[in-house]
């Protein structure tokens, strides 16, 4: 079983600055402290066209352009097309599930979470740590 290299570089995108914190701090607790923020979907666009990114961490609901609207994007791009991705959305419905799923979701986590709940869904995305 390979280990997961926490030096990979995540991209965390969320509108809302608290929350940037929170995931940043979460991602630190659990030793993944190479991470960049984005405040919104083109801004990641454009930030995952520059660097080479392990991880997207996107929130769903942003605006101008929503978390889905970024994995419709990322998925359709050739070199970021296999970028592992996880929504984070404050709501659990499961239309928005199966939505973001068939888009090419790798993971769905519901705020609120904590650290363990992140490890999990990290650890089924990229492999076990």
């Amino acid at each position: 079983m390979s280990t997961v290299d926490k030096k990979i570089p995540i991209l965390i995108v969320d509108d809302y600055k608290t929350m940037l914190r929170i995931i940043k701090n979460l991602l630190k607790q659990l030793d993944f402290n190479n991470v960049d923020e984005a405040t919104d979907g083109a801004m990641a666009l454009q930030k995952l066209r520059e660097k080479d990114y392990g991880l997207v961490i996107s929130d769903w609901n942003m605006e101008p352009m929503s978390g889905m609207q970024l994995l419709t994007e990322v998925r359709a791009d050739v070199k970021l097309k296999d970028l592992p991705f996880i929504m984070v959305t404050a709501e659990s419905k499961t239309e928005n599930v199966i939505a973001a799923k068939q888009a090419g979701v790798n993971n769905y986590i519901v705020k609120p979470f904590n650290a363990a709940t992140l490890k999990s869904k990290l650890s089924a995305v990229l492999g076990n740590f």
